[in-house]
């Protein structure tokens, strides 16, 4: 889907995300922002698109997990579209190996769900013996395996998905950490939010890319350093099309308008060839457990 009709709600207010119904990324929105209608989109490149057009007033989007890493693509869309973060969300993720009604453990030979499902369970997946089957997302794959009504086909996907496509949990917890498999969602917004540090600890993020000097990086990271802010994630990528410089996507603890922050941010703009504000918000309180 390319639009999103504005549905009526007890606000009026969407918050899209990219799967189906069922999809861990709605399990968030409903959590988090239960108020709000959610609304699914096909890929992350309409959930943003979504948001910048004002169709939808925020984006659910997820960053990153803690056994499996990154999404791919996320940083590459933060960079081209105008968007803001406003809020992160760290979630549990669950996933559980759904069946048609009657089927056993024993009798799934091939399990479909989404290549980061797959992969933050391939251990337990492992020890069952089964062909995995990579398929777009969580929920789609517990609706295809509706649809076939065939006992040796599984779907790793959440209790909701299971519940909307009429499945049987066999399997509860196939994630190989346990209750530590967690997922940070950000929320993207087409506006800034304002956030005051003097009520909680604050994250700020951005993007850049380095000059052509020796030692480049080290001085553009050093201000952070002799200033005392601290960096809660630095990663390179290489943005598509254009693998002959690398990104940098960074985050701190700290607001611009903080001094230590402000002087931090000016050596890294100094040693930097451009640099884009992604977000400044609130931290989720889970990220300093």
């Amino acid at each position: 889907m390319t639009s999103l009709e504005i549905a009526k709600t007890k606000n009026g207010q969407i918050i899209a995300f990219q799967g189906a119904n069922g999809a861990n990324s709605n399990l968030a929105c409903l959590k988090f922002y239960p108020e709000m209608q959610a609304q699914a989109c096909d890929s992350f490149y309409d959930v943003f698109k979504a948001v910048e057009n004002n169709e939808a007033k925020y984006g659910m989007i997820p960053l990153e997990n803690s056994y499996a890493g990154r999404v791919a693509e996320i940083h590459d869309l933060l960079q081209k579209h105008d968007v803001s973060i406003v809020a992160e969300h760290f979630f549990p993720i669950t996933h559980n190996l759904a069946g048609i009604r009657g089927a056993k453990l024993d009798d799934i030979k091939e399990v479909l769900s989404h290549p980061q499902a797959l992969m933050q369970s391939q251990e337990n997946l492992r020890k069952l013996g089964v062909k995995i089957t990579e398929f777009s997302n969580t929920a789609k794959a517990a609706e295809r395996v509706a649809s076939l009504g065939d006992k040796s086909k599984g779907a790793l996907c959440s209790k909701l998905a299971s519940d909307l496509y009429g499945l049987e949990i066999i399997k509860e917890n196939m994630q190989d950490s346990g209750n530590d498999n967690v997922t940070i969602f950000i929320v993207i917004s087409k506006h800034q939010q304002e956030v005051d540090p003097a009520k909680d600890k604050i994250i700020t993020a951005l993007l850049f890319t380095i000059r052509n000097i020796p030692g480049a990086l080290y001085k553009a990271l050093g201000g952070f350093a002799t200033n005392g802010v601290s960096l809660v994630k630095l990663e390179s990528y290489i943005p598509s099309g254009a693998s002959k410089q690398a990104k940098f996507f960074i985050s701190i603890e700290g607001h611009p308008s903080e001094r230590n922050v402000a002087l931090g941010l000016e050596e890294l703009g100094f040693f930097s060839k451009n640099v884009k504000l992604l977000g400044v918000y609130y931290a989720d309180k889970a990220r300093f457990l």
